[in-house]
């Protein structure tokens, strides 16, 4: 083993390591939550146990990092800021156009049913910084900042943001958000490997959950059994949408994907010089 290939954290063992003491983390705190439930409210108390389940495995695993690679630093910098608003919209369309559809599909047991309403029911302060501030940081820095940014060390990008991407997914602990983390993880990973900038990736989870935090202000009855045509208004809105949204990607990816190029032909230029 070189010493390169020593200071590199984590492997593929690890990064599900990684993920099963942040899942163990959610498990542990659950009973905290409901405990908390009676004396703070719903709200307050999530937000103290998230804190608490995600929070203290981040720091339980970049400590470990730093003692692997003496490094515990992340790249928040964006060097092409021309480059946020698209991240944003290819986020959108993807819930709205693609991952929508798919969860749609995934049947719910009436019990997953009502978990999803009694959540959805939280719309206040605390519940917005969960969603749109504390998870995105904490999430990103774990499944990008350490677990993507030590596979692409290792292996190639395509495993690196697949293997975190589905970690990332299956820490939601369901299929439903099996389906968001992944997709939005895998355009997440593919950012993050172009860029390294922890903060793209953290702008990108913030606006998906931006937009799951807004709809809970909309009266959508998960409790009436809608098929995804219904949902749709109908089998040619439904492609129209499915299309259009291939299409927005489409542009938006191939946009990005100039824009990194770019960006990178400058700084090879720039060390060159």
């Amino acid at each position: 083993m070189t010493e390169s290939t020593a200071k590199n954290y984590p492997n593929v063992a690890q990064s599900f390591g990684i993920t099963g003491i942040v899942i163990l983390g959610m498990l542990f705190l659950s009973p905290v939550n409901y405990a908390l439930n009676k004396l703070i409210g719903k709200d307050a108390s999530m937000l103290i146990c998230y804190l608490l389940a995600i929070g203290i495995p981040f720091l339980i695993v970049n400590s470990i990092r730093k003692n692997k690679t003496d490094n515990n630093s992340f790249n928040y910098s964006i060097e092409n800021n021309r480059i946020i608003p698209f991240v944003i919209v290819v986020t959108i369309v993807l819930i709205f156009g693609i991952i929508s559809p798919i969860g749609y599909l995934i049947p719910m047991p009436e019990s997953i049913k009502k978990m999803f309403m009694d959540i959805s029911s939280q719309t206040g302060v605390f519940t917005f910084i969960l969603m749109v501030v504390a998870a995105p940081i904490l999430e990103e820095l774990i499944f990008r900042g350490i677990i993507l940014d030590g596979l692409l060390k290792k292996y190639s990008p395509i495993k690196s943001i697949l293997v975190s991407s589905l970690l990332f997914g299956l820490a939601h602990l369901n299929p439903w958000q099996f389906v968001t983390g992944s997709i939005i993880g895998t355009f997440s990973g593919w950012v993050y490997y172009r860029t390294r900038s922890i903060l793209l990736s953290i702008i990108i989870h913030a606006s998906a959950n931006l937009i799951g935090f807004l709809l809970r202000f909309i009266d959508i009855d998960l409790s009436k059994d809608k098929t995804l045509l219904e949902m749709y208004g109908g089998l040619t809105k439904l492609i129209l949408a499915i299309v259009g949204s291939i299409i927005i990607i489409s542009i938006c990816i191939y946009f990005l994907n100039k824009e990194f190029n770019k960006q990178k032909a400058e700084m090879a230029a720039h060390n060159a010089s």
